[in-house]
């Protein structure tokens, strides 16, 4: 049980996850706006446009099953059944808005969190800090603080390490190194021939 509550706080611990939580939440306040966007604006500029296009309001719907009012003319729209295509098409525009704005609230999030992890990145840790104010450097000058952090660090980088050797330039050794030691033998007499 131990195990599974710590793998779930690095789950939610995790920096994408925040992010995510964070847009979503974002995106779902968003989301109340959107909504009234399509409904109160799109949805019926939709609805009038393909009422145009199909010759009257009825274009934009298709009936399943017509009700109408007691005079037999009027269509009853509260008691019909049928498939409104600008709803649709609004809940598509909907989502598609929805979907473009947690995209930008992300990417913005993961630009930021780069941005400030590249530069803290460049700033001296506290080994660092007391090092060059050893070495009397001003540490309240920010420009004189990087340069002296960078050269700092280059100083105090490790010698390179060579590349191990490959299995074929080991082998390769090992055969010279018999040959060699072949080479080096003194040749064994040949015991005479009993005759």
């Amino acid at each position: 049980m131990k195990k599974f509550f710590k793998e779930f706080k690095d789950f939610i611990s995790r920096g994408n996850v925040l992010d995510l939580a964070v847009g979503v939440i974002i995106g779902g306040a968003f989301s109340a706006i959107i909504t009234a966007l399509t409904n109160g604006i799109l949805m019926p500029l939709i609805n009038a446009l393909l009422a145009k296009c199909g010759g009257g309001w009825e274009s934009a719907y298709t009936f399943l099953i017509r009700a109408y009012e007691a005079d037999g003319v009027t269509l009853d729209m509260a008691k019909s059944i049928y498939i409104d295509w600008g709803a649709f098409i609004t809940a598509i525009i909907n989502f598609l808005l929805i979907a473009l704005v947690l995209f930008l609230i992300v990417k913005i999030m993961m630009n930021a969190r780069n941005a400030v992890t590249k530069n803290a990145k460049k700033w001296p840790t506290r080994d660092e800090l007391k090092t060059l104010k050893a070495e009397g450097v001003n540490i309240k000058d920010r420009k004189a603080l990087l340069v002296a952090t960078a050269e700092l660090r280059e100083r105090n980088k490790p010698a390179p390490v060579p590349p191990k050797p490959t299995q074929e330039e080991l082998l390769t050794d090992i055969l010279a190194e018999l040959k060699k030691q072949n080479a080096d033998k003194p040749a064994d007499k040949k015991p005479a021939k009993i005759k």
